[in-house]
Order: structure tokens, then sequence, then C-alpha cells
């Protein structure tokens, strides 16, 4: 069992992840609604801060039991992996902030997670049975929605502008705007929401592997506390904005109209809320950048500004190999601390 106080202090770790998976990404979240001048940065992360915590309860919490228990396996999960994992993702997730490219906290999450199994069960087992730290099955699925969830954003977003660009045929498009201008305050609300119950259960699931491997809890039930504290930490990151990330989203990838971003926000949070409803934890991130890339190839391929989407991807491949790298590295630093 480990003391309470290490209990204590991987949890407010996630929390911090949490929160800065929140910060990281707001822009998600905001960046549509702030390109097309329909709110103010300041009115955006309110709403879509609010949006991030009433998700709580909504969807269960079945994709904290895939994030949890379903990508290592529990008898290689120690208060250091856990710890390992967090600052592989942190670290990862702060780099990429900075760098203004809107990269995945979720792969980021479980990327380190993984890297911090895979390290324990190299030192315990040794190198060449690393991979028993994982639990194999539930890892083609994961690495499958990479690609499914953008293209299905990307999809969905084209068959939207197609059919609203057929039912306004009539319309100007200024006409088509003043209606898609209060729509999309509906459409980056469901976004938010979907953001928030997708990626909150992430940190849920790492918390309540905490509790359990710790001895605090005899199941993998996910606690009410948990649930509220982790929704909390994610609209307060949401609230506190990540500008270098709007501008990417927002502009940098292709110039969007309220009715472009009401079908990129409905799209990316149909998208998310399949995936959660299967109790699939996906890249939000990559979601709705892929719905972005569908409104602006609907106008002409040119339209979307390939060289900045493929940047944006090469991130994403990265995210998962760098943060386990940064995780096992943690580790082993880590293993000369005594945790427990």
């Amino acid at each position: 069992m480990a003391p309470l106080y290490v209990a204590i202090l991987i949890i407010g770790v996630a929390l911090i992840f949490d929160f800065i998976n929140g910060f990281h990404d707001a822009a998600n979240s905001v960046a549509t609604v702030v390109a097309t001048r329909v709110l103010t940065p300041l009115q955006a992360v309110v709403w879509a801060a609010f949006f991030n915590f009433v998700s709580a309860f909504t969807f269960g919490t079945g994709v904290a039991g895939t994030v949890g228990r379903g990508f290592v396996q529990l008898s290689m999960v120690t208060p250091k992996v856990i710890l390992a994992g967090l600052m592989g993702a942190i670290a990862w997730d702060l780099i990429t902030w900075w760098l203004g490219l809107p990269t995945s906290s979720s792969h980021a999450l479980i990327g380190g997670y993984a890297g911090g199994a895979l390290a324990n069960a190299a030192v315990r087992l040794g190198p060449g049975r690393a991979l028993e730290g994982l639990v194999l099955g539930q890892w083609p699925m994961t690495l499958g929605f990479i690609v499914i969830a953008p293209v299905m954003g990307l999809v969905l977003a084209v068959l939207l502008m197609v059919a609203i660009y057929w039912l306004f045929r009539d319309a100007t498009p200024s006409r088509m705007d003043s209606h898609f201008r209060r729509l999309q305050l509906v459409s980056a609300g469901l976004y938010s929401f979907a953001h928030g119950t997708n990626d909150a259960q992430k940190t849920m699931g790492i918390i309540t592997s905490v509790l359990v491997t710790g001895g605090f809890l005899g199941t993998f039930k996910v606690p009410v506390w948990v649930v509220l504290s982790a929704h909390a930490a994610i609209a307060m990151g949401t609230l506190s904005g990540g500008w270098r990330i709007v501008h990417t989203m927002g502009s940098r990838l292709t110039k969007l109209k309220p009715r472009g971003g009401f079908c990129a926000e409905t799209s990316a949070a149909a998208s998310i809320l399949l995936a959660t409803f299967l109790k699939q934890p996906v890249s939000t991130t990559h979601v709705i950048a892929g719905s972005i890339a569908g409104v602006g190839s609907i106008q002409r391929v040119k339209a979307v500004r390939w060289g900045i989407a493929r940047s944006i991807v090469w991130a994403w491949v990265l995210t998962i190999p760098a943060s386990a790298c940064i995780a096992v590295l943690a580790f082993l630093a880590l293993s000369a601390v005594q945790l427990s």
C-alpha cells in the first residue's frame, strides 16, 4: 500500500495535468468561435469552461475505465509509474504549447502512462519482456482512432457544409452568417460539452488507478469526488486559455465564417460523443482539426493550408512515443527516490 501522502501527491499532479489539458485544449474549444468573431476570447473561454464542467455525470465513466486499466497491466502500476506517466504527458503538452502545435493531451497521457509501465516491466522482468507491462488488446482500436477520429470529423463537416449550402441555396452569404452566428453559440457549447466528458474521464482513470493500486479502493470504481475534481480542473484550465494554439487552429489552418465554424464544431462534437459512448478515449484536438480542414476543403482544396496541417499531423504522430520516452526517463529518475 502506498503512503497517503504519496497518493495525495500523485492525485495533485494528475489534477495539474487535467488543468493543463484544459489550458492546452482551450484553443480547440474556442478557436472557431473566436475566429468567426461570434464571441470575444474572454466570453468564449467562460462559455467553454461552463460546458466542460456541466458535462460531469452525463456519459458515465467508461472512458476512465479504458484509460485506467485498459492500456497497462495493473500489476505493473505503481506510484512511480503513474507519476512518471503524468510527468511525460505534462512535459510534452508544455513543449507543444510553447511551439503552438495543437497536439493531443489524451494521447500524451496514454503514451506517458504506457512509458512508465514499460519502464517498470523492463526493470522488474528484463528489457526483453518490457511489453508485458501493456494490455496489447486495447491498443489497436486506440491507435486506429488516431486516424479514424479526424477523418470522421472531416467527413461529417463536409457533409454538413454541403447540406447547409443546399438548404440556404437562395440566401446570401451575409444572411446565412446572421443565422449561424447565433447557432454557433450552440455548436461551441456542444463541442465543449463533448470535450469535457471525454477528456476529464482520462484523468479520472489515472486517479482511480492510484487509489486502487495504493490500496485505498477495493475495485476500479470512480468515486464522485474524483468526477467533480477532474471536471473542475479541466474547466479552470480552459478558463486560463491557450492563445498560441487559438491562432493556429482558428486562423492559420483555414479561414472560417460562422457557418463553417458551426459545421466544424457540430461535426467534432458528434464524433467525440460517439467515441465516448463507445468508451474510447479520443483526441478532441485531432477531431476538431479534421473538422476545420473539412470545412475549408469544401470551398476549395487550396483553402486549407496543408503545410500547417502537415506539421500538426507530424506532432500527432510523435505524441505517444515522445511522451512515452519522457516517461521512461522520468521513471528511471524516480527510481532513486523512495515513494512507497
